[in-house]
């Protein structure tokens, strides 16, 4: 796999069980890159290897003063180094798309892996620590992939280096054959240290991105609240203890390296002493000391690597292990269950790719709620969080596998559908939706059934006032709001302009169900009632479920349920409930036990002339 490549058809099917596995599993992937930067290593270090024995028959052929054999020595050096340059340049070209290639699957993977858990993937693992492995960890795992080819090289040519040591002077070849394995394996108590302390280090620094990001997401509020300084103390806390848990890694690190300088110099000091020894006994040649001699100081290059490697695989390791364990979360057991039937058996996949016929209702077993087919369905549930679980579960990506029986579309249950006839029949946009950078025109690009267009919707969503901005902030020359950049995640936006285009957007794709959760909680009651009327009227003939509790939108609807402790208890219109059902009026009218029990009833005519001031005002 070459960089222009990239990307990859199909980053395949990793093994998420552990760490380690992941790493082996993409070391499997790149057996050809790996097995190319290991042949230009071992020429690279092979040729750094030979420069000592060259330049020792050099002396040699000096003393005896042989013309010719200097010549071919001084030919044998030029060929050397055409070696080492050639061997060093496409090392590193090969390393580098090793690395590249491998952070290019991971993150293939993990887009992958984010497009269908969805929006349950930040509940299952948080969203700072998502960004840190989606950028920073990916890094490591390339790091500890590019590094392998040139460990395997530099450990090659120590091997074949003391061999041929051993062969071109024996007596000086054991003290360096005896030497190398200890500098090479000196480190090696210090590793589990070394890597308990990186790991706590990048503990604190996904802590640290994490609590960044929130505060970041949430700025507008903190400064609402005036709660801006204290997040960004707690922030400046957390930066220091990852600067502190940095340097105390860094010393051990430094200490590794300072093992790795003082060992060798040790081995160095050792040959030269016992050579020179040798050679006053006449048992050395001078030509062999001073190879043997520049041989153990090349060998100190290939050397370096093995502390390269154990760093980089400390730090890879725990990024590795942050990355299988989102790479294994799963939708849920029955959907894993079903996806694993319909390929194991074609009339099983069969079933799961039937599609329910088209206007069926839209049940759910474990609340009893009933949505008819091309109506505009209004659900009120006390509780908010219970609203957004119900909202999951209606889309049929419930959060936990244990949320009970799936919900059904004319009769079929949704988990037993393929998941993207399952997304393109139903629709889920939750009180938080996202908008993703770049123009509005791209916003509206998503996969829709043609029948409504983006000025419809954004008419019917009533975004006039957010064209009008985004045109007076776009730049010279830009005429059409459609060709207007939105800033990541719209934050140049008010909450209720993002909250319209995200409603826009979700009434383009034109689903068979459309389920919105609070999609109007930003917005004040006027354009809220103008809202609730262009849903009413674009979604005509269409499948609609809206969560909410504001009586404007409820009064728009066919029909109202009321879901309380879990369990749908009541049905009919808003003013019919409002009138009829005291807990429904406790949770629309926001009223206590006490004004419940002191003349709840005497209020209604009053909320009900308030709502017909803000219709006709709108």
């Amino acid at each position: 796999m070459q960089i222009s490549d990239l990307p990859y058809p199909d980053p395949g099917v990793p093994d998420a069980r552990s760490g380690p596995r992941f790493l082996w599993w993409l070391g499997r992937g790149q057996l050809g890159g790996q097995a190319k930067s290991l042949c230009w290593g071992l020429l690279h270090f092979g040729g750094i290897a030979g420069l000592p024995y060259t330049v020792g028959m050099g002396i040699d052929a000096v003393v005896d003063g042989d013309g010719a054999r200097l010549l071919w020595v001084g030919g044998l050096i030029a060929l050397l180094g055409v070696a080492i340059s050639l061997g060093d340049a496409m090392l590193h070209r090969t390393a580098v798309t090793n690395w590249i290639t491998a952070a290019a699957r991971v993150q293939q993977l993990l887009a992958r892996k984010t497009a269908e858990l969805g929006s349950a993937l930040t509940r299952r693992v948080a969203a700072g620590e998502v960004v840190a492995v989606s950028t920073g960890d990916v890094e490591k795992i390339g790091w500890f992939v590019e590094a392998v080819s040139r460990f395997l090289a530099a450990a090659l040519t120590l091997v074949i280096g003391c061999v041929v040591l051993l062969f071109y002077a024996p007596t000086i070849g054991v003290v360096v054959a005896l030497g190398m394995p200890v500098l090479a394996l000196a480190v090696l108590p210090l590793l589990p240290r070394a890597t308990q302390r990186a790991d706590l280090q990048r503990e604190k620094a996904g802590k640290a991105t994490e609590l960044a990001s929130d505060t970041v997401a949430g700025l507008r509020v903190l400064r609402g609240i005036g709660g801006e300084e204290l997040f960004l103390g707690r922030y400046r806390e957390a930066s220091q203890q990852v600067r502190e848990a940095a340097v105390h890694s860094a010393r051990m690190w430094a200490l590794i390296s300072a093992v790795q300088v003082l060992l060798p110099g040790a081995l160095l000091v050792t040959v030269v002493w016992y050579g020179a020894a040798l050679v006053l006994d006449g048992r050395l040649d001078v030509g062999e000391l001073v190879a043997a001699f520049s041989a153990v100081a090349t060998m100190l290059y290939p050397l370096r690597h093995f502390e390269e490697i154990a760093m980089a695989y400390s730090f890879s390791r725990p990024s590795a292990k942050r990355a299988a364990r989102v790479l294994s979360l799963t939708r849920t057991d029955a959907e894993a269950e079903a996806e694993a039937e319909a390929a194991a058996e074609p009339a099983v996949a069969a079933e799961v790719a039937r599609t329910p016929a088209p206007g069926g209702d839209l049940y759910d077993p474990e609340t009893g709620l009933l949505v008819p087919a091309g109506r505009l369905t209004a659900v009120v549930c006390g509780d908010p969080d219970l609203a957004g679980r119900l909202a999951e579960r209606l889309g049929g990506h419930p959060m936990d596998a244990a949320a009970g029986p799936s919900v059904l579309l004319g009769g079929v249950a949704l988990d037993e559908l393929a998941l993207d006839t399952a997304r393109t029949l139903v629709l889920v946009q939750d009180k938080d939706p996202v908008l993703l950078s770049g123009t509005l025109r791209a916003l509206f690009d998503v996969p829709a059934s043609g029948a409504v267009e983006a000025p419809a919707a954004l008419a019917a969503a009533q975004c006039a006032d957010v064209l009008d901005a985004l045109l007076q902030s776009a730049p010279d020359g830009v005429n059409d709001p459609m060709d207007a950049r939105i800033t990541e995640r719209g934050r140049s936006l008010s909450g209720g302009q993002r909250q319209r285009l995200a409603l826009a957007r979700s009434l383009v794709t034109d689903p068979e169900v459309l389920v919105l959760d609070e999609p109007t909680s930003a917005v004040d009651s006027h354009t809220e009632a103008r809202i609730a009327d262009g849903i009413s009227a674009l979604r005509a003939g269409r499948t609609t479920v809206v969560l909410a509790s504001s009586p404007l939108l409820l009064d728009r609807a066919d029909r109202v349920v009321l879901i309380d402790e879990g369990k749908a208890v009541a049905s009919g219109t808003h003013r019919e409930l409002l009138h009829g059902d005291p807990r429904y009026r406790a949770v629309v009218t926001r009223e206590t036990e006490e004004e419940q029990r002191t003349g709840a009833e005497q209020r209604l005519p009053r909320l009900e002339s308030v709502l017909t001031e803000i219709e006709e005002s709108a």
